[in-house]
C-alpha cells in the first residue's frame, strides 16, 4: 500500500512539473495576446485552423490556444485563468481527471481544453450533471468560445431531434451523461440516416467526474417499452393455430423442436386473416405470433413445460422439475401459452435499449475530467476508463479548520448538540451550511431549528434551478442552510460582506456519508480561494455507518464511562482513533461499491461486444448507398449451409431431405418449383450449391419488378431493419432473463459471469442465425411493393425517465 501511494505521489509531482513549464510558457504569452485587437484575437482560431490542416497537431498549438483563451475571458467575463488552472487545464487535454479543490475555478479552467480541442471540428461534449449547469455553463462559458468564432449547442431532453442534430453539430455541446447517453441508444433505433443526432464520439470533459463515473456507475441506461404486440393478436394467432392439422397445415421437427406452416397452411392463414401475402414485410409482427402459437399449442407440453397455477402460466424447470417463479418466456412464447390456456395476457414491459455509463464513455476518442474529489478512487479511474487522477495545488493556501470528528452516544444527544453548535455560531452571524446525508435527515433537523426560532433554508435536491439559487447565497451573514450532502454540486458558495472576519462559512456534516468523496465534497464548500472556514462532522452510535461497520472498540467506550441519559448530553468523543475507525469503515463501503461496479461492467461487457456487432452493421444498413443484394444473398446461402448441414448430419441413408424439401417450401420457393427427386443423388455441397443458384435466379427476378435500383435498396433495408431490430429486442430481453437466472448457478458450483458469457455467446449466435433464416424466408417469400416504408420496431412511446429510476419503471 505504501508503494502505490509513493508512486501516486510521484505521478502527480512529475506531471505538475511537466504542466508547470508549460504553463509558465503560456503565461509569457500574456502581452502578446493583450495587445490584440478584439478582432485580431478572434482571426487566431482560423489561423489555428489552418495550422491543423497542414499538419501540426493540437500539442503544437496547445501553448498558444490557451493564452488565446485566457486573454478571451479576461474580456468577455472579466476572469483571468491562474497558473494552476492552466495547470488543471493541460492534464484535462491530456486525457485525465484534475483534481481542484471547490471554488478553484474548474469551469473556467475547462475552458482553455476544451477550445483547444473544438478546433479539430469534431466536436466537444462538455458533460454535466444536471440540466441547470449545463444550462448555465453554455452561456456563460460559451460567451469565450462565441467570442472566438466557435459554435455552442445545448442538448436538453425537452429538444426535438432537429434541435439535438443542431446542438450535436456545434464545435461545443453542453449536456447531462443522462442525455448523452440516451442519445446514442436512440440513434441505434432509427431507421433513417437523417433521423440521427450524434456525431462520432470525439472528445469529452465530464464535470464532477466521480459523481458521473463512479457514482452512477452501477445503474445502466435503459430504453424500454411495452412489448409492442397487442394480446387480441395472441388470441386470435391461437385460435388460428388451433384449427389446422398436422402434416396438412404444418410439420413438426422434433429433434430440433421446431415447427413451420406448410403452403396449405399459409393458403389457410392468408384466407382467416384476409391477406394477400402472409409474408408481406408489413406482417411480420403476425407471422411471429403465428409461430409462437405453433411453437405454444404444439411443441410445448402442459404439466411438462409449464404449469398453470392459480391462473398464471409457470415454467417448469426442465433439470429440477420445479415451478420457476418470476420467470417469462421470452420473445411472446409466454403470452402465446396464455393464449392457449385461456388464462390472463399479461403485457410485459420489454428492455429495447441499454448500455452502462462506463461503456458509453469509453467508446470517446479522449476522455476527461475533473472534480474536487477523485484521488480516493484513481485506481478504478485508471483500471476502467484508462485515466490517471492528478491533484492540482490550490492557488491560495487552505485555511479551512478542519476539526475532529464528535461522537454521541445516540441520535437524540447528536441532534441536540448539532443545534446548540447552530444557534451559537448563528448568534454571530456566520453563515452555515448543514449537510445531511438523507431527506428525511434535513426535515427532522429544520423542524428542530424552526422550534429554536432560527431562519433556515431546506434544500433537497429536488429542483436544480432553485437548488443553485439558495446554495450561492449560503456564504451571506446570518445564512443557515440544511441540504442534503450532494445538493448543489457545482455551485460556488461566495462569501457576503463581513463575513470572512467573522470566521467565514461554517460547514457542519450530520453524518459521514459511505463514502469519503461526498465528504470532502462537503467540507470543501467552506475555505475557497483562501476564505476562512470551519467544517465540523456530528456522529452518533446509531447512525448507519456507525451501526453497519463501527468499531466494538468505539462501543466499549461508552460502556466504561457508564453515563446517565442526562449526563451523556454534554460528552462527546473527539479523538484521532475515531476518525480512524470511521475511515476504514468507510473505505470497506467503497470496496464494496468498486465491486459491484466492476460486476455491472464484467456483465455488460458480453452486451457490449454484441452491441457494437448489431450497432455497426445497422449502421452499414443505414448509410449504405448502394444495393444490399450482395449482403442478403450471402445471408440466404449461409441460411441454405446451415439447413443443409443438419439434414446431412450422420450416415446417408440417415438424411432427412424430406425436411431439407420443407425448409425449400417455406423459406425459398412454390413447392410446384422443387421436389425430392430434384434433392436426392447429391453430396451436402451439391444440395447447396443448386439450393443457392436456384434461389439467387429466383431473387433476381424478383427484384426485377422494381423500377428503379432505388427501390430495390429500399425493399432490402426495410425488410433487414424489420428483421434485426425484433430480434435485438427479444435478445436483449432473453439476456436480461438470463442475467437475472443466472445468479443462482452459483450454488452449483459454477461462476455465474462465466456461464453469463458462455450462454451469452451462444444465444447471440442463435440470434444471427435467426436473423439471416427470417430476411431469406422473407425476401424470397414476399410480394414486390414499390411504396414500402421503413418504420422503428417496438419505438417506445415517451422518452426514457433517468438512469436512476427502476427498470420497470422507465418507459
Amino acid at each position: 500500500m505504501a508503494n502505490i501511494l509513493k508512486n501516486m505521489f510521484e505521478n502527480d509531482k512529475a506531471e505538475l512539473k511537466r504542466t508547470a513549464k508549460i504553463a509558465d510558457k503560456v503565461m509569457e504569452l500574456e502581452q502578446r495576446y493583450k495587445d490584440m485587437t478584439d478582432e485580431e484575437l478572434r482571426g487566431q482560431t482560423n489561423i489555428f485552423k489552418e495550422r491543423l490542416s497542414k499538419g501540426e497537431t493540437l500539442d503544437d498549438i496547445t501553448v498558444e490556444a490557451f493564452a488565446v483563451t485566457r486573454e478571451a475571458a479576461r474580456r468577455v467575463l472579466g476572469l483571468f485563468p491562474y497558473k494552476v488552472q492552466i495547470q488543471g487545464g493541460l492534464v484535462i487535454h491530456n486525457g485525465d481527471i484534475a483534481e481542484m479543490k471547490t471554488g478553484e475555478g474548474k469551469t473556467l479552467t475547462e475552458t482553455m481544453p476544451v477550445y483547444l480541442n473544438a478546433l479539430t471540428g469534431k466536436g466537444v461534449h462538455v458533460v454535466t450533471v444536471n440540466d441547470y449547469l449545463a444550462t448555465r455553463d453554455s452561456k456563460e462559458m460559451g460567451e469565450v468560445f462565441r467570442f472566438l468564432g466557435l459554435t455552442v449547442g445545448l442538448n436538453l431532453n425537452s429538444m426535438s431531434a432537429a434541435e439535438k442534430r443542431a446542438a450535436y453539430n456545434c464545435d461545443v455541446t453542453y449536456s447531462t451523461n443522462n442525455e448523452l447517453g440516451f442519445d446514442y441508444l436512440r440513434d441505434n433505433m432509427v431507421v433513417y440516416k437523417h433521423q440521427m443526432v450524434q456525431r462520432p464520439l470525439h472528445f469529452a470533459v465530464v464535470d464532477e467526474v466521480d459523481s458521473i463515473l463512479i457514482d452512477e456507475a452501477r445503474t445502466p441506461l435503459i430504453i424500454s417499452g411495452q412489448a409492442g404486440r397487442s394480446t387480441a393478436l395472441y388470441s386470435r394467432a391461437d385460435y388460428f393455430a388451433k384449427g389446422l392439422k398436422e402434416e396438412e397445415d404444418y410439420t413438426i421437427d422434433l429433434t430440433s423442436k421446431t415447427i413451420a406452416l406448410t403452403d396449405t397452411g399459409v393458403d389457410k392463414a392468408e384466407r382467416v386473416f384476409r391477406l394477400p401475402n402472409l409474408y408481406d414485410v408489413n406482417n411480420t409482427a403476425l407471422v411471429h405470433h403465428i409461430d409462437q402459437a405453433l411453437r405454444a399449442n404444439y411443441i410445448m407440453i402442459h404439466d411438462i413445460d409449464y404449469v398453470v397455477d392459480e391462473g398464471k402460466v409457470k415454467i417448469v424447470d426442465p433439470f429440477t422439475g420445479r415451478i420457476m417463479e418470476g420467470r417469462r418466456y421470452s420473445d411472446g412464447l409466454h403470452q402465446a401459452i396464455e393464449a392457449k390456456e385461456g388464462v390472463e395476457i399479461e403485457n410485459e414491459s420489454k428492455t429495447m435499449a441499454t448500455i452502462t455509463f462506463q461503456n458509453y464513455f469509453r467508446m470517446y476518442e479522449k476522455l476527461s475530467g475533473m472534480t474536487g474529489t477523485a484521488k480516493t478512487e484513481e485506481e478504478e479511474f485508471r483500471e476502467i476508463y484508462n485515466m490517471n487522477v492528478v491533484s492540482i495545488p490550490t492557488n491560495r493556501p487552505v485555511i479551512r479548520d478542519d476539526a475532529a470528528d464528535l461522537l454521541y452516544p445516540n441520535l437524540k444527544t447528536k441532534f441536540r448538540a448539532v443545534v446548540k453548535d447552530i444557534k451559537e455560531r448563528h448568534e454571530k452571524g456566520q453563515p452555515i451550511l448543514v449537510g445531511t446525508v438523507a431527506v428525511e435527515t434535513s426535515e427532522y433537523l429544520s423542524r428542530l431549528l424552526t422550534q429554536e426560532g432560527i431562519p433556515h433554508e431546506v434544500l433537497n435536491a429536488k429542483n436544480h434551478f432553485k437548488e443553485a439559487e439558495i446554495v450561492m447565497q449560503a456564504g451571506q451573514r446570518g445564512a443557515v442552510t440544511i441540504a442534503t450532502n450532494m445538493a448543489g454540486r457545482g455551485t460556488d458558495i461566495k462569501l457576503g460582506s463581513g463575513v470572512t472576519e467573522i470566521g467565514g462559512l461554517c460547514v457542519i456534516g450530520t453524518e459521514r456519508h459511505e463514502s469519503r468523496r461526498i465528504d470532502n465534497q462537503l467540507r470543501g464548500r467552506a475555505g475557497r480561494q483562501g476564505d476562512p472556514g470551519a467544517s465540523q462532522f456530528y456522529l452518533s452510535l446509531e447512525d448507519d455507518l456507525m451501526r453497519r461497520f463501527g468499531s466494538d472498540r468505539v462501543q466499549a467506550v461508552w460502556q466504561k464511562l457508564n453515563m446517565t441519559e442526562d449526563e451523556e448530553e454534554d460528552v462527546a468523543i473527539q479523538s484521532k482513533m475515531l476518525s480512524r475507525q470511521v475511515e476504514s469503515a468507510q473505505k470497506r463501503v467503497e470496496g464494496n461499491n468498486y465491486d459491484t461496479r466492476k460486476n455491472v461492467l464484467e456483465y455488460d461487457e458480453v452486451m457490449r461486444e454484441q452491441r457494437e456487432v448489431i450497432y455497426g452493421q445497422r449502421l452499414q444498413v443505414i448509410q449504405e448507398e448502394g444495393s444490399l443484394t450482395p449482403y442478403i444473398k450471402a445471408m440466404i446461402k449461409r441460411t441454405i449451409q446451415a439447413q443443409v448441414d443438419y439434414a446431412t448430419e450422420g450416415e446417408k441413408k440417415t438424411w432427412n431431405l424430406e425436411g431439407l424439401l420443407e425448409f425449400a417450401h417455406n423459406s425459398l420457393f412454390h413447392p410446384d418449383e422443387i421436389s425430392l427427386a430434384d434433392l436426392q443423388g447429391k453430396s451436402p455441397k451439391q444440395l447447396v450449391d443448386y439450393l443457392y443458384d436456384k434461389a439467387s435466379k429466383a431473387y433476381d427476378e424478383k427484384i426485377q419488378t422494381l423500377a428503379t435500383p432505388e427501390q430495390v435498396n429500399e425493399f432490402e433495408k426495410v425488410i433487414t431493419l424489420k428483421v434485426v431490430d425484433a430480434k435485438w429486442t427479444d435478445h436483449i430481453d432473453m439476456m436480461d432473463h438470463l442475467r437475472q437466472g443466472v445468479g443462482l448457478r452459483a450454488y452449483a458450483q459454477t461462476n455465474p459471469l462465466t456461464e453469463y458469457q458462455t450462454e451469452g455467446y451462444e444465444r447471440f449466435q442463435e440470434m444471427i442465425a435467426a436473423i439471416e433464416a427470417d430476411i431469406t424466408r422473407f425476401v424470397m417469400k414476399a410480394q414486390i411493393r414499390q411504396n414500402v416504408e421503413r418504420e422503428q420496431v417496438n419505438n417506445p412511446a415517451a422518452r426514457p425517465a433517468p438512469s436512476s429510476a427502476p427498470k420497470d419503471a422507465i418507459k
